[in-house]
């Protein structure tokens, strides 16, 4: 049986989020910081489902060390217990290969040290982004023109709906499928093919909260986004996302 804090919104009783745009100085580097914090006092760990992202992140927990996750391509969980939070940095995809000594793919569904790039990093509590801006822009290093050229792709894959095949893809970028790959694995660490089912695979969940509770019209969604039917959907969002789309929707 789940969880009943998974459901209907009921986790929103011990936690809380937020978000907020970089300071200037990171425009183009960084997507955006967030931060969360809970409080299970008194009662069991709690399972976070957490689905995938096409950004390579900066945590600051409260209970351990900064870490840096690359892009993880399926879901993953993290056990929340007692009190506590964290402060994340999402860096726009394509633009961390210039902190990298090696192609962002070396860092594909892997979660390192961050001191293993950025060196010695201070605490940093949740909602305190002046801080973890001032950390990244103090060692912003130079330029990345090809970096700055792939976030830009990867931009238009998420802002283009019609495009959900690499064939298609590779050309609306003004590159061969095999130059887009390889700049991909340099640049953001995943396949285009994978990105383009991650942006087509939101727009099932922008679906669902757009009207939360409101009936799906599930088999015209599969054949808007191309899916041949409904169970070919429902696969492909479970493999990324944890748990089948009606799932997902009863967590909300």
């Amino acid at each position: 049986m789940r969880d009943p804090r998974e459901l209907a919104g009921a986790w929103s009783a011990f936690q809380r989020h937020g978000s907020a745009p970089p300071s200037p100085a990171l425009d183009g580097v960084v997507a955006r910081s967030w931060w969360a914090t809970w409080d299970l006092t008194g009662q069991p760990d709690y399972r976070q489902l957490l689905p995938p992202s096409p950004s390579v992140q900066l945590t600051f927990p409260t209970d351990g060390e900064p870490l840096l996750r690359g892009v993880h391509r399926r879901h993953f969980a993290r056990i929340l217990s007692g009190a506590g939070g964290v402060l994340g940095v999402a860096f726009v995809p394509g633009a961390f290969r210039r902190f990298l000594d090696a192609p962002v793919s070396s860092l594909t569904d892997r979660t390192v040290p961050a001191a293993s790039v950025f060196g010695p990093l201070p605490p940093v509590p949740p909602g305190d982004t002046a801080t973890a801006d001032a950390f990244l822009a103090a060692r912003l290093p130079p330029p990345d023109p090809t970096g700055d050229t792939v976030a830009v792709w990867v931009h238009l894959a998420a802002t283009t709906p019609d495009l959900r095949r690499v064939d298609d893809y590779a050309p609306a970028c003004g590159v061969g499928v095999r130059q887009l790959q390889r700049l991909f694995a340099e640049h953001v660490g995943v396949s285009p093919k994978w990105l383009l089912r991650r942006f087509r695979l939101r727009e099932v969940t922008d679906t669902l909260a757009a009207a939360p509770g409101a009936p799906v019209d599930w088999a015209g969604l599969a054949a808007d986004l191309g899916y041949v039917d409904q169970a070919h959907l429902s696969r492909d969002f479970a493999a990324m996302f944890g748990e089948p789309p009606t799932t997902y929707a009863a967590r909300y």
